[in-house]
């Protein structure tokens, strides 16, 4: 993911998360409600919603690849 100079709070995140829910696995989604919850630092704040940025847009291979690294930040 490209570094980004903004910081994105918790309710941009939200945000992204809903707007890209259907298309994501269901567990994974849940997960990522979840774990806002959860007080996340800023970095993975920033992290999370670049992985969500236009989710839908990505090929399979790429979303796949997101859910990935998604799963290392909200699982650990």
């Amino acid at each position: 993911m490209g570094e980004c100079k903004l910081d994105h709070s918790v309710q941009d995140v939200i945000q992204k998360l809903k707007s890209q829910k259907e298309f994501m696995p269901p567990q994974l989604y849940k997960g990522c409600e979840a774990w806002l919850q959860t007080n996340p630092t800023q970095l993975q704040l920033n992290d999370v919603f670049h992985l969500l940025k236009k989710y839908d847009l990505a090929s399979v291979e790429e979303q796949e690849q997101r859910n990935k690294a998604l799963e290392g930040i909200v699982y650990g």
